[in-house]
């Protein structure tokens, strides 16, 4: 599945807002789509800087783990973000409406997207 194919398939789940591909290193957006109230750009770029906080820190403590996903719990929305591990350098970045989501099956379609991504 290509990363336009990954992020039609994330915005199927109910209450999706927007989801994203993107290079966390850079923070770059290589692909995303949704609801244009979100600027994926920016929003890319910001959250992937809380996946590097993550990932210095637990260097720093010498964590010897990965991360599953991050949850960022706001009013109205979800945000998820979830590395991509047999791709170095990527991860998934999804929104979600909060009163019309369920977040376990969100969770379960990173999961999902993330072992068909190429």
């Amino acid at each position: 599945m290509n990363y336009n194919e990954s992020i039609q398939q994330l915005l199927k789940t109910d209450g999706a807002l927007a989801a994203a591909v993107v290079d966390y290193s850079s923070g770059m957006l290589l692909a995303g789509g949704g609801s244009t109230s979100i600027d994926l750009e920016i929003a890319a770029a910001g959250n992937t800087e809380v996946l590097r906080a993550k990932m210095k820190t637990m260097q720093l403590l010498n964590l010897k783990d990965s991360i599953d996903d991050i949850l960022i719990t706001l009013g109205e929305q979800y945000h998820l973000l979830r590395p991509v591990n047999k791709q170095d350098g990527l991860c998934l970045y999804f929104v979600l409406d909060k009163t019309k989501s369920n977040l376990a099956l969100a969770r379960r379609a990173l999961v999902e997207v993330e072992k068909v991504i190429k």
